[in-house]
């Protein structure tokens, strides 16, 4: 059911959220398993799942699954999940699709035993870039892409503390894109995620705040 509640966090630009039904979205690819529940969406991934492209791997891995619906020009999506992984390269986020060979992740990926926030751009091969979050560890993190002239801003949280600014990516405004929530176990057997909100908003109206 579509709702409409308040927004938390940046209010002198985004008068209201609407939550986007689990049920809107379909999968790039099914997970192991997926179960809508009280308080969210729980996903299974299957082992082995993955998003990426040649870049210093050699490999091109096409099997994250993301639960995606259009995304418009001047708006905003974001994603919530409960951060607990376990596994080398274990994720979740949100999920931007172009074409086949052009896209972007970010979020939150298990990288050498630390979790670290970050994203990876694609345009028929991928850039990836991280920063350790080690306290995030355990927290609610949300993964925020405002789509706005001729690029997508991606920020994250958690719980409800500032925005951090995590990358800033061209994306052309007459761009057909196609986003929402992302998961991949790419070394797991058994990487489940709790995924508490996908959510649809305005789209930031300036990049870095004023003051």
């Amino acid at each position: 059911m579509l709702q409409v509640t308040p927004s938390t966090g940046r209010e002198d630009s985004l008068p209201q959220v609407n939550d986007i039904p689990w049920s809107e979205g379909r999968w790039t690819h099914d997970p192991a398993h997926v179960e809508i529940v009280g308080d969210g969406l729980v996903v299974t991934a299957r082992a082995g799942s993955d998003a990426w492209r040649t870049t210093a791997y050699g490999f091109i891995h096409d099997s994250e699954h993301a639960l995606l619906t259009a995304q418009e020009q001047d708006t905003a999506f974001e994603v919530s999940f409960e951060l607990d992984f376990s596994n080398q390269f274990d994720q979740a986020g949100i999920f931007l699709r172009i074409e086949p060979g052009t896209w972007i992740k970010a979020g939150v990926e298990l990288s050498d035993g630390v979790e670290s926030l970050g994203a990876v751009v694609t345009r028929g091969e991928s850039d990836w870039s991280l920063s350790p979050v080690p306290s995030w560890a355990g927290r609610r993190v949300t993964v925020r892409a405002s789509r706005a002239g001729n690029a997508v801003t991606i920020r994250a949280r958690i719980d409800s503390e500032p925005w951090q600014l995590v990358r800033v990516a061209p994306l052309d405004a007459s761009a057909v894109v196609h986003s929402g929530p992302y998961c991949c176990a790419p070394s797991s057997e058994a990487l489940t995620v709790h995924f508490t909100s996908w959510r649809r908003t305005g789209a930031d109206e300036v990049l870095h705040p004023e003051g």
